[in-house]
């Protein structure tokens, strides 16, 4: 299994008390494996991803990638797995403003103490997205389409075996967004990586080989 979840509490606290937004999530997801998670707003679906990231630690619960337990590591033994083992893909892009396209594909590369050779690839990378000829032009000077197509070869230029993508279309009209699924999917055969993403777009979720559907924090 390259993802195992099991009895997966989140609670926040508030002023108003404490709300329960997923409650014994159990989930088995195998290598190659490209699955959807569904559901309505508030259901919980970006709260699940950014756990299974390890970028929030659970209430209760167990998450385990590659057979690694990820909810009893430190902050710095997670950004190491992460580097080595998970591309992330935000709605929002997250490109950093102050470097290029090429740089800000390099960037996870690099701080994974990669060699020469990461220039290369990186450039490999924006010629498989369509943006060879973008690499020196920054964020602010590419289109919502053209800078998630950056977030996406920014995503697989580790060779990280786990994909995990939050509404990578949901900024984009239809056009760009079908075309950013392409290529996400085309990646993702080319590597061989396991893709786990959220959406709200029962059309992008078909392509998938498994939908999980989220109501109210748990698993319908």
């Amino acid at each position: 299994m390259m993802l195992e979840v099991a009895g997966l509490d989140k609670d926040f606290t508030s002023g108003a008390g404490r709300l329960a937004v997923l409650r014994g999530i159990d989930l088995q997801i195998a290598a190659g494996e490209f699955v959807a998670i569904m559901g309505a707003s508030g259901s919980g679906k970006s709260t699940l991803l950014g756990l299974m990231a390890g970028l929030d630690a659970p209430t209760r619960g167990s998450i385990r990638i590659e057979g690694e337990e990820i909810t009893r590591l430190s902050e710095d033994a997670m950004a190491e797995l992460r580097g080595r083992k998970i591309g992330y893909v935000f709605q929002s892009f997250q490109l950093l403003p102050t470097l290029n396209a090429e740089e800000n594909v390099l960037l996870p590369f690099e701080l994974a103490g990669g060699g020469a050779e990461g220039r290369e690839r990186a450039r490999a990378l924006l010629h498989a997205v369509g943006l060879s000829a973008r690499g020196e032009h920054y964020p602010v000077q590419l289109s919502g389409g053209e800078q998630q197509r950056v977030a996406l070869a920014r995503a697989f230029m580790p060779r990280p075996p786990l994909i995990l993508a939050d509404e990578p279309t949901g900024n984009l009209d239809s056009a760009n967004g079908q075309q950013v699924l392409e290529l996400l999917l085309d990646l993702n055969r080319q590597q061989g990586a396991t893709l786990v993403l959220v959406t709200h777009d029962p059309l992008l979720a078909r392509h998938a080989g498994r939908i999980i559907t989220l109501v109210d924090g748990r698993i319908a």
